[in-house]
């Protein structure tokens, strides 16, 4: 089998990448590396554009056809939802641009297999402790706009021309498979909290006085590893004929306070942390966790790791990168530091 994987050079497309290879797959990687990292996708075929700019039909149906490529993991797409709520147009064309030019080149190349990297975004700001997908999607945010809109443009191909389409909806991605595989963008809680340590600055909480056990947001966290195996668990699943569902929440349907997630930091690091309260941003929901129940009787996936190897992974990774915490291990970091 050829798999071809848009967006494979990033964190959680690299891991996908990876485990594909472990499988003996055949695997074809387009990415445009704004973000992506060529050194993370081994001996893949690599071809560099981005899927929204002008050539890319006509390239995407030139490498599907001479690769005989089976089927595509979509995860090419920005993802920033502060720069999305800047920058809407832009997120527009870029993830929904893009995701329109896939789908054309896999419809022209008779690739009739999709696993879409979806989000939780779709959801928006849920008032519920468990969130289903049955729950109402109500993105509050252009990113989580494009993102549902990924999946009405890949609904209506299933109709239109018989593709064969999952949605993976993800929550809150972390860890690491490898230091070489590790997260280096500071976008998200736990490579923000190493950025700022990093720094010699302290951890920041926006908002310590939500309805939670602790006061601060709680979110599910899931192993980027145990994701991967998800995308290759949706693959299997485009091979029956019994499909009832196609969007699947991939979480581990646990929450775990931003306190907690700074706790488990400072303990896999050996340094005392201090976290700085700040006030709330705007749209963040007290709680966000998934209900993994459909995924687990359907695919026969689970997260196996929890929030302490997400942690010990992800902190192992980023001290072998360039932005390593120089600090020994029993000193307290602080702001004026380093």
């Amino acid at each position: 089998m050829t798999i071809l994987v848009t967006g494979g050079a990033g964190y959680i497309g690299a891991h996908v990448v990876k485990l594909l290879h472990d499988q003996g797959e055949r695997v074809v990687v387009v990415d445009d590396l704004s973000t992506g990292d060529a050194g993370r996708i081994g001996s893949a075929r690599l071809e560099q554009y981005d899927l929204a700019a002008p050539d890319a039909l006509d390239r995407l149906v030139a490498v599907m056809t001479e690769e005989k490529v089976n089927a595509v993991i979509h995860f090419a797409a920005r993802k920033q939802v502060g720069e999305s709520v800047q920058r809407p147009q832009w997120y527009y064309q870029q993830n929904v641009g893009g995701m329109v030019t896939l789908l054309t080149a896999m419809q022209t190349a008779g690739v009739s297999r999709l696993v879409f990297s979806s989000s939780a975004a779709v959801y928006g700001m849920p008032e519920l402790d468990t969130v289903t997908e049955k729950t109402q999607t109500e993105p509050i945010n252009p990113y989580g706009q494009t993102k549902l809109a990924g999946e009405w443009l890949a609904r209506a191909a299933a109709t239109a021309w018989g593709l064969r389409f999952v949605g993976l909806r993800y929550f809150n991605v972390a860890g690491a498979a490898s230091p070489k595989l590790g997260d280096r963008a500071a976008l998200n809680l736990v490579p923000m909290v190493f950025d700022r340590m990093a720094q010699g600055q302290q951890p920041v909480i926006f908002g310590a006085d939500y309805p939670t056990a602790d006061g601060t947001c709680v979110r599910d966290y899931v192993h980027v590893v145990d994701l991967a195996g998800a995308h290759v668990a949706a693959l299997g699943y485009l091979d029956r004929e019994d499909r009832q569902y196609d969007v699947f929440n991939v979480g581990t349907g646990t929450g775990s306070s931003v306190r907690q997630v700074i706790s488990a930091i400072a303990e896999a690091s050996g340094m005392a942390l201090n976290p700085v309260i700040a006030e709330r941003r705007a749209g963040d929901p007290p709680r966000l966790v998934a209900s993994c129940e459909r995924i687990a009787e359907e695919l026969g996936w689970t997260a196996q790791r929890d929030l302490r190897d997400i942690v010990e992974s992800a902190w192992s990774a980023w001290q072998a990168g360039p932005r390593a915490v120089r600090l020994h291990r029993e000193e307290t970091v602080t702001p004026d530091r380093f």
